[in-house]
């Protein structure tokens, strides 16, 4: 993901693959994974000293490095941080995994699921009484590996251009995740998330900022949070607001979710987006992904793209001015390009490729 989001942005990425495949997960067919989208894919096999020998050459025309194993691999096929910046001294060295590189749990096996566990992220997501719910893999893999991943990877680039000094970078997903989570921690030290699960004011235990259910069986979203968005919400659903508790009143939460449920459960979702989009009452309907691409908004912007004949979400963030090129399906781009790119001779180009 964070070389997908590099690759989208203009770098170019050369992936070193495995030469057998991964056990992780159900295998896909190349053009339907997304994050391998708009780079280069070779296969090494990294216990042979002819293959680690061509990757720090190219590791000497490379700005950074990502890698993936846990602590200590990369140092035994003679790839870590100190033959790499011996060649490269302005190097980024990116290393991300769950646990980090050093600490009790740093050689352990986990997934995305256990780390975000040891931050209070999982423990604060779900419904009142009901168990901690997963929330797929955004929080730990994508939201606290590759985004920090990618923070880091470019602060050190840009330290590197104005100190001439490459550095390593340790993204832990326990510790991004954490890192997401300083806001809730925040309102926990100021009381405002002290309640058990699914019964503070953002895990779906106030009726301003819930999901409910519509009569077609389809589902809306309101976030009604300040309290002028509040009142808009309860006149657009002509819903008397002496007749509900004080928004700020915990204890009427209940009740007053009651009484929006009830209302929500008169009309279908169309209708209440007729009635509610684009207002101020901090409204949404619940989209399925097969909806996602089709809502007026996303096609507005542009917010999906077809990649080789195959429609995914579109890069994100984006530039007024260094706008990059599309990008180019998985598998398309060029090996001997992208090696060349990083500044190897022909000869060199043709004995990795052979």
């Amino acid at each position: 993901m964070a070389a997908m989001l590099l690759a989208d942005m203009g770098a170019t990425v050369l992936l070193i693959d495995r030469t057998t495949p991964s056990e992780l997960g159900v295998h896909l067919p190349l053009n339907v994974e997304f994050t391998k989208r708009n780079r280069a894919i070779i296969h090494l096999d990294l216990k042979q000293p002819d293959n680690v020998t061509s990757v720090l050459r190219l590791i000497e025309g490379a700005d950074g490095l990502i890698e993936g194993f846990r602590p200590g691999v990369m140092e035994r096929l003679g790839l870590g941080p100190g033959p790499c910046l011996a060649r490269n001294p302005r190097l980024a060295y990116g290393r991300v995994t769950g646990w980090g590189q050093e600490g009790p749990l740093s050689h352990a096996a986990g997934h995305d699921l256990n780390y975000i566990a040891l931050t209070g992220a999982l423990h604060a997501i779900g419904r009142k009484g009901q168990p901690p719910t997963p929330p797929l893999n955004l929080v730990g893999d994508y939201g606290g590996g590759a985004m920090y991943l990618v923070t880091g990877l470019l602060a050190a680039i840009i330290h590197a251009r104005a100190t001439g000094q490459g550095q390593v970078i340790d993204a832990a997903m326990v510790d991004g995740a954490l890192s997401l989570m300083t806001a809730p921690y925040s309102m926990k030290a100021g009381g405002r998330f002290s309640a058990p699960r699914g019964e503070n004011q953002l895990d779906g235990g106030a009726h301003f900022y819930e999901v409910y259910e519509c009569a077609d069986g389809e589902y809306v979203s309101v976030a009604a949070i300040e309290g002028k968005f509040h009142a808009e919400l309860l006149r657009r659903l002509e819903i008397d607001p002496a007749s509900m508790p004080a928004q700020r009143d915990r204890t009427g939460w209940p009740q007053a979710k009651a009484i929006l449920a009830e209302r929500f459960r008169t009309r279908s979702r169309a209708e209440w987006c007729a009635l509610l989009e684009g207002t101020d009452a901090c409204f949404a309907p619940v989209l399925s992904m097969d909806e996602v691409p089709r809502h007026p908004h996303n096609r507005a912007r542009g917010a999906f793209i077809d990649v080789g004949g195959i429609v995914q979400p579109a890069p994100a963030p984006r530039f007024s001015q260094s706008e990059p090129e599309p990008p180019r399906p998985p598998g398309s781009v060029s090996a001997q390009e992208t090696l060349a790119a990083f500044g190897l001779s022909e000869a060199e180009v043709a004995r990795i490729i052979r």
